[in-house]
């Protein structure tokens, strides 16, 4: 029983650690992913088989104390790291990157789906609305982010986008206007989002969003806790490489380890077999 026990424990190793090393893996895949957040695996131990029950001691005894083999490990979680990357200057002036905490919100025009990133590679589409590389519009104060109307016999020369959010439009005839802001959601628990790929996150309702609805007294960038927008930048994969080789040298002899105490176990298993034919 206990030599199956064994194979058992290093069969759980083999499993829970190939996991580590596919999040590893993962992490390193994405070192130049704009605004990527690298992810740990965590471990825990298995159930133990109760050999003794520990006990009180007695009037005529002492306490036992409790006698138990394990069963392996097991993969207890995977938490994201949420730290700030770094911005990188890109002088394309709809690159935003965010200095501080919060998350743009982007809705997919289709379904009205709305996604959380932090990645700010964003862009003007033909109709004037600021998406996304998916084509998914960034939200303001009123909903979907997009240009204004220019006055009359006016043309649109350029516009920008400060750090608090605003759009600041500038027409030929010398005058400017400000006809959106760009606002900004955080929530109370990141770890809840859910990772859907594209460098967007879903899952609000669990991870606490601090606002319901998005409105420029709570929202706007620079306050209530939110970072700041730096136009012209994005932000970095925060993918620590050396700390990722580390992790996956000591990840890489853990798994080895495990297949060799299966490799003794099946050593010791093949010496029972063959015990009545010596």
């Amino acid at each position: 029983m206990s030599l199956i026990g064994t194979m058992g424990s290093g069969v759980s190793a083999l499993r829970t650690f190939m996991k580590g090393l596919e999040v590893i893996g993962n992490n390193i895949a994405n070192v130049n992913t704009t605004a990527y957040k690298s992810s740990k695996a965590q471990y825990s131990d298995s159930f133990s088989n109760v050999l003794q029950r520990s006990a009180l001691s007695s009037a005529t005894s002492g306490n036992s104390s409790f006698v138990g083999v394990g069963t392996g490990v097991k993969l207890s979680g995977i938490t994201s790291n949420f730290s700030q990357g770094s911005l990188e200057s890109t002088g394309k002036g709809t690159d935003l990157g965010i200095s501080g905490n919060g998350f743009f919100i982007v809705k997919n025009p289709t379904d009205g789906q709305v996604y959380a990133t932090r990645s700010g590679d964003f862009r003007w589409d033909d109709r004037g609305f600021l998406v996304n590389s998916a084509g998914y519009r960034v939200q303001g104060d009123n909903g979907d982010v997009q240009q204004g109307t220019p006055p009359t016999g006016t043309e649109l020369q350029s516009l920008t986008i400060d750090r608090g959010g605003n759009v600041v439009e500038f027409y030929s005839d010398g005058s400017s206007a400000t006809n959106n802001q760009l606002l900004m959601q955080n929530f109370t628990d990141v770890s809840a989002l859910v990772k859907e790929g594209s460098n967007l996150y879903s899952g609000f309702a669990a991870a606490g969003p601090l606002t319901t609805t998005l409105a420029t007294a709570t929202n706007a960038p620079g306050t209530n806790g939110l970072g700041s927008i730096q136009s012209g930048t994005l932000e970095l994969s925060n993918v620590d490489l050396t700390n990722e080789f580390s992790d996956l040298i000591t990840t890489q002899r853990s798994f080895q380890a495990g297949s060799r105490l299966i490799t003794v176990s099946d050593t010791i298993l093949e010496d029972i077999v063959n015990l009545k034919q010596r």
